[in-house]
């Protein structure tokens, strides 16, 4: 055997554990992005039960309204696919924002209801995962930019683009969010 076809065979190894290395490499941070989005479809799933939980207390307090709040919290229906995608993270927290912003406004025209534990529970745990997505949604732009940093970079591009791994889109704050009044979440 030639020193050249050893050198030849050793450089073409090395090629192909570096292109193994690499795929390894980018498949974990794609479960790591899947991961993030997956969690913050759980938490948005959770402030949706919240919001569920203050259309019951409206129910039993106000049975005129009630009917309004059943139909905010059922015009806007939230995504649970398998594995969400960053748009449908978006248009989940767009709706979730909407709801509570409707919900919350109604239920000031009821002290009654306001004033209810149970009410204020629900707005406690509806502000906790409020926080906890707004936590994770850092969390995992934070991840889709070291993925798509190694995406992007050369020489890892050559094997991303070969292997189909693309660019990922990034969670945009929702708009609807500042509408939310914050003196609710202060009683």
């Amino acid at each position: 055997m030639s020193i050249t076809l050893i050198v030849v065979l050793a450089l073409a190894a090395v090629l192909v554990l570096w292109v193994i290395s690499v795929q390894n490499r980018l498949v974990k941070i794609d479960e790591l992005c899947n991961n993030s989005l997956k969690q913050i479809q759980v938490q948005q799933m959770s402030r949706y039960d919240a919001l569920k939980t203050i259309v019951s207390l409206a129910r039993e307090s106000a049975q005129v309204e009630g009917e309004n709040f059943e139909k905010i919290i059922n015009a806007r229906k939230i995504t649970t696919s398998p594995a969400p995608t960053a748009k449908e993270i978006n248009e989940n927290e767009a709706a979730l924002s909407q709801m509570a912003t409707r919900l919350i406004a109604v239920a000031e025209q009821y002290p009654q209801l306001q004033g209810t534990t149970q009410y204020q529970e629900a707005i406690k745990s509806y502000k906790e995962y409020e926080e906890n997505v707004r936590l994770s949604r850092m969390t995992c732009n934070d991840t889709i930019t070291k993925y798509n940093r190694e995406v992007r970079s050369f020489p890892a591009s050559i094997i991303a683009g070969l292997l189909h791994f693309p660019v990922r889109d990034y969670l945009a704050d929702a708009p609807g969010k500042a509408e939310i009044p914050e003196e609710v979440f202060k009683r």
